[in-house]
């Protein structure tokens, strides 16, 4: 509701639809009251203990390929001190990989990166390969800080919602959301400076959601994260890199921001593309504008036929689309509901298929925000 008020407020043709669209969607959904969880329970206080020089990353002339497939090439962009950039882009584009390159587990083609002055990374990646799944939630804290003593890990693993009995369980027993807390609490806890997040909200709880969404904002470090959640970024971002075409585009602003001006960027993408090819532009436009054209009367009748025909389809899908998020969402919320069920948190087989069958669901939900968004 907050976002829709926002979008009427620009009082741009563009901005209405969009809030026209959301509140579409929003009368769609069922009404759920805010968890009575207390948020005082979790504060996370991401501080750098160090801090960095004001050139945080310089990247030039990045490329990286799998076999005959080229992610990306060419890249060139610098993150300074303060900054909270945020990646996006289809999947597949090589967002994670840009990632993983950046923290020098997988290494680029061609080109350089550099890291500046007393730069620390600290990296929060969605498969939390940090954990070791045959530790106690306890042993795995004390383990990566053993100048920590009983009391000081009892109470950052409080403030990440495991108390009592709680902190002697198994990684293994975790669901996705209590692992994602578990990075949480051992990034909290490192000596970064400079934060990696590889989809930072996948399977967190709405109230985990909201604190991440407050640390981060109000972090003195530095942040560069990929996210398809676009509530996430554009509570949290202060510029974005769009992925697109192997090459990256910079929006200097919010997800609003990038909805309001991503078309034109878009378009002015495709020009100099144009420009670079072996067809001139101007000749390029012509020769689209002399096929476009229409023959006479009859052909403008056939045209127009066609056009209906294709807004009735892509209607029809939208219709679809929106059926099926809410069908996945209302599915999302029985799969939840259940993971609080003490006789599904003990048993580690139905544990697992309920974590498996959200992290499919949630993976087809983004690719269906991402339609229903080109759709409108």
């Amino acid at each position: 509701e907050d976002v829709i008020t926002k979008l009427k407020s620009y009082n741009r043709e563009k901005s209405i639809k969009r809030a026209e669209s959301r509140e579409k969607m929003l009368s769609k959904m069922e009404r759920l009251e805010r968890p009575t969880e207390a948020k005082s329970d979790m504060h996370i206080a991401l501080i750098p203990s160090c801090e960095s020089g004001n050139d945080v990353l310089h990247v030039e002339d990045l490329a990286k390929s799998f076999e005959t497939h080229s992610l990306f090439s060419h890249l060139d962009f610098d993150v300074k001190r303060g900054e909270k950039v945020a990646i996006i882009g289809k999947n597949g584009t090589g967002k994670t990989t840009l990632l993983k390159i950046i923290q020098g587990l997988v290494a680029p083609d061609e080109g350089y990166l550099q890291l500046g002055t007393k730069v620390h990374i600290g990296y929060y990646d969605q498969e939390h390969h940090v954990l070791h799944d045959q530790k106690t939630l306890f042993d795995e804290i004390s383990d990566a800080y053993p100048t920590l003593n009983n009391t000081q890990i009892r109470s950052t693993l409080a403030a990440f919602l495991f108390t009592g009995d709680d902190v002697y369980k198994q990684i293994s027993m975790l669901s996705g959301g209590e692992k994602g807390r578990m990075s949480l609490a051992k990034l909290m806890l490192s000596d970064a400076n400079f934060l990696l997040l590889d989809e930072p909200t996948n399977h967190l709880d709405i109230v985990s959601k909201e604190i991440l969404e407050s640390a981060v904002s109000g972090y003195e470090g530095t942040v560069l994260y990929v996210s398809h959640d676009r509530y996430f970024i554009n509570r949290t971002a202060t510029r974005i890199l769009e992925l697109r075409n192997g090459k990256l585009i910079s929006y200097i602003g919010n997800y609003d921001y990038y909805l309001d001006h991503c078309e034109e960027r878009h378009a002015q993408m495709e020009e100099e593309s144009a420009r670079g090819s072996s067809l001139p532009l101007a000749k390029a436009m012509q020769t689209e504008t002399k096929d476009a054209s229409p023959a006479g009367g009859k052909e403008d009748w056939k045209t127009q036929k066609e056009l209906q025909a294709q807004k009735r389809k892509q209607e029809a899908e939208l219709a679809r689309t929106e059926q099926e998020i809410e069908q996945l969402e209302a599915r999302d919320k029985e799969i939840n509901e259940a993971l609080q069920r003490p006789e599904i948190a003990t048993d580690l087989a139905k544990l697992r298929k309920f974590t498996d069958e959200q992290e499919a669901l949630q993976t087809r939900l983004h690719l269906l925000y991402d339609r229903w968004e080109e759709l409108q």
